[in-house]
């Protein structure tokens, strides 16, 4: 009788490379990296696009110098945005505010008579709402000059104009504070406002909380 076959040494014999179940388990490995490295190439995929370095007014020409270049991951809204890789087209103007360190949108560059509304500038004694800062909308009263030194009830001459900049200054002696607030004015408003400030009207401006645009 020939010498007889243990069961534990059939079962640690050397696996053929024909075997099933050792290719199964090759082809979950393979699967395996290749589903880490899909989902580590994914997520970084990001693209860099430009971002404000301080705040964009409405109309101003906008340069490289204005903006900072940022790695963001933006997927379907990418067309939205300008990237370096498109680059920036030079002589645009912008044509809406863009606050500091925001992405800067396709949309809000164009050419300078593609402007709907113009900033105009309006200069105040008075002290402004908190709340008016740059982006916020304002109603702008004017009383025009009366008999005297008085003058006449104010009206309302523009409803939710939007605040394009503002700065600080003071008079030549220095004895008065003023403030230069820049208002977003369309052409047809503009002969009103400027017709005003010609006649020396009194010029208000009031916090608008609701937002609303004339």
């Amino acid at each position: 009788m020939g010498p007889s076959v243990s069961p534990a040494a059939a079962r640690i014999s050397k696996p053929s490379w024909r075997d099933p179940r050792l290719l199964v388990g090759i082809l979950l490995v393979f699967l395996s990296v290749a589903g880490v490295v899909a989902l580590l190439g994914n997520a970084d995929k990001t693209t860099q696009v430009y971002a404000a370095r301080e705040d964009i007014a409405v109309g101003q020409m906008v340069t490289a110098e204005d903006l900072s270049i940022v790695k963001v991951r933006l997927d379907e809204v990418e067309a939205g945005y300008v990237s370096v890789e498109d680059g920036l087209s030079a002589g645009k103007v912008a044509l809406q505010r863009v606050a500091r360190n925001q992405l800067l949108p396709r949309e809000s560059l164009g050419n300078a008579d593609a402007l709907k509304r113009k900033p105009v500038a309006i200069s105040m004694d008075q002290e402004l709402p908190t709340q008016a800062v740059p982006g916020a909308r304002v109603d702008v009263w004017i009383a025009m000059p009366g008999t005297g030194t008085a003058y006449d009830n104010p009206q309302l001459l523009l409803p939710g104009a939007e605040i394009s900049e503002i700065t600080h200054g003071a008079t030549t002696l220095g004895a008065s504070k003023t403030t230069s607030v820049l208002v977003l004015v369309t052409d047809a408003q503009m002969p009103k406002l400027l017709g005003a400030q010609a006649n020396k009207a009194k010029v208000s401006v009031v916090w608008n909380p609701a937002g609303l645009a004339s």
